[in-house]
């Protein structure tokens, strides 16, 4: 079962809207929701209304609590830093080997060779197997394929049984009828450790759509729920979109949410649905304008790319809980248009950027330096065209591990194509390493004051790097007086207890408004968390799982 996360519901309907969703952490949802009042025109970045208005006492008793916007903070000194994550030496880690894998493809873009494509796909680790999955294209718009690792850079190909070799189902890319009988042109996968055996995989899949006349009238996609290997249920189509559509899951409002590709007024751009069923989430007709590429998102430098200076585009939004909130990665698409990089026979330009979201809708985007960028060089495994996952993102110890893919535009045969040469890779972050609050050079402290809080533990926990300098806490009650100290820490560790003067812990003062006074010497904060957890588990979401976990969720060692 899963847990729900809402304070409360109103059932009062205004029109087809529901009123008022109070969420976990206090956030009030409009009446109207989705929002529809999104502008595809503006060039402005997406306005957080959370952010302007933040809630008078906010809920901690959901995961880690991040520093990625001032959502938590009401006063500080200390410098909000974001980090960029870091490849693997090692990639790619994964890349075409299969005679299916290398071969050119015969369907829609031909010619096109050596793709092992993520785009989206799905990284997801299963605790019941003990190994991480990766659901991806084997071949340009080939057939869905699995293959496995336990420690996500050696990787295998099973044999299944089904279709041949690793892949889950036969090659085909035109839909005809409800039976899955191909795997479609694209994809996305989710491995629901929530569902029921039989419901497991959920599967997003992308069709040219053939009619009885024979004739390609357009793209459509459907959804399919299985067991991941033999039981594939009918398709529920969803209508025209165009390729590249995706999906999350959001648990904090029990939404299936519906990324989806089409054309705007600027370009690629991202229009929203939702549902609590997966399945009956396939009726897109009343999907809203969501988000797109605006005026801080960076064109390709004139000069430096053939056919660089393109306004840029979003190709992709996906997305993942993880501790207390949604993270998603937006590819940026700087570039060059599709028939300049067809005729140069080298891959376009995406990047990976991340935005932050406490609601699942409203994006806060505060870095646009991009966090995974392409290599532009001729020759690397990711000059251009990274994709990321669905799931986004694992975690492994004091890691988060970011699969994504990139393409060379060169097979291992020396032929080029702009959808050629495709393999996967990895890059790291701290865990809760998105931003960090840092005392600033030259400074000899630093304090960070958060907004009036309210939680259930009593247990304090941080992650910090704390470099020569100290950490500390102060509890403070609503009258502004300290009630409880902490002793001081020093280290460098993402999950470090605060220990208190004179007392064990600060649940006496649970469900009362409290803020909390974080004192610095020197180095930074990440995250902290309040907790009746004596060894520190959040009460959070864990990306697509880890090995340290039963599911994912940290509910404590499994």
């Amino acid at each position: 079962m899963r847990s729900a996360l809402l304070l409360s519901i109103s059932l009062t309907v205004v029109g087809q809207a529901v009123a008022a969703e109070t969420l976990y952490n206090n956030i009030e949802l409009p009446d109207v929701w989705p929002p529809r009042d999104m502008d595809a025109r503006s060039l402005e970045p997406m306005r957080v209304p959370y952010l302007q208005h933040p809630p008078q006492v906010i809920a901690i008793d959901v995961g880690r609590q991040l520093f990625v916007d001032d959502f938590l903070v009401e006063s500080t000194n200390l410098k909000r830093t974001f980090h960029t994550a870091k490849k693997y030496e090692g990639n790619p880690v994964f890349k075409p080997e299969t005679p299916r894998e290398l071969a050119a493809s015969t369907e829609w873009e031909k010619d096109q060779e050596a793709m092992t494509f993520l785009g989206q796909g799905g990284v997801f680790y299963d605790p019941a197997e003990k190994h991480f999955k990766m659901y991806y294209n084997a071949g340009w718009r080939g057939p869905l394929a699995l293959a496995t690792s336990t420690d996500m850079h050696r990787w295998q190909r099973p044999e299944l049984g089904l279709a041949g070799g690793n892949t889950l189902l036969p090659n085909g890319l035109r839909w005809t009828g409800a039976a899955l009988t191909t795997g479609g042109a694209d994809n996305s996968v989710w491995f629901d450790l929530d569902a029921k055996p039989e419901e497991r995989v959920k599967y997003m899949t992308c069709w040219t759509q053939v009619p009885k006349d024979q004739r390609v009238t357009g793209v459509t996609h459907t959804l399919h729920v299985s067991d991941g290997a033999k039981k594939w249920s009918d398709g529920a189509p969803t209508g025209h979109a165009d390729d590249y559509c995706s999906f999350f899951y959001n648990p904090f409002r029990q939404k299936w949410c519906y990324s989806i590709k089409r054309g705007g007024p600027r370009g690629r751009s991202r229009w929203y649905s939702e549902n609590s069923d997966f399945m009956r989430g396939a009726d897109w007709a009343g999907a809203v304008y969501w988000t797109n590429a605006d005026r801080l998102d960076a064109p390709e430098p004139e000069g430096r790319y053939p056919g660089a200076g393109e306004t840029p585009q979003l190709y992709g939004l996906n997305a993942v809980a993880y501790e207390s909130l949604m993270v998603g990665v937006h590819y940026v698409h700087r570039g060059p248009k599709n028939e300049i990089c067809d005729r140069g026979k080298f891959p376009k330009l995406i990047d990976l950027e991340l935005g932050f979201s406490r609601d699942g809708f409203h994006w806060d985007r505060p870095d646009r330096r991009g966090f995974i960028v392409g290599s532009r060089t001729e020759g690397s495994w990711d000059r251009g065209y990274l994709q990321s996952t669905t799931g986004v993102f694992v975690v492994m110890g004091d890691q988060l591990i970011f699969p994504y893919m990139g393409a060379s535009g060169i097979a291992p045969n020396g032929n080029r194509g702009m959808y050629t040469g495709g393999a996967v890779g990895l890059a790291t972050l701290r865990r809760d390493g998105f931003a960090s609050m840092d005392v600033e050079a030259g400074k000899g402290s630093g304090l960070l004051a958060t907004r009036a809080v309210k939680f259930k533990g009593g247990h304090l926990f941080v992650n910090a790097a704390t470099g020569k300098g100290e950490l500390w806490a102060e509890l403070v009650d609503d009258a502004g007086k300290v009630v409880a100290v902490s002793k001081k820490l020093t280290g460098d560790a993402t999950k470090q207890k605060l220990d208190w003067v004179d007392r064990p812990d600060v649940a006496e003062f649970a469900g009362r408004a409290m803020r909390l006074r974080f004192h610095l010497t020197a180095g930074s904060l990440y995250a902290f968390w309040i907790t009746p957890d004596a060894g520190g588990a959040s009460n959070g979401y864990l990306g697509a799982g880890g090995p340290e976990y039963g599911g994912v969720r940290d509910v404590g060692a499994k």
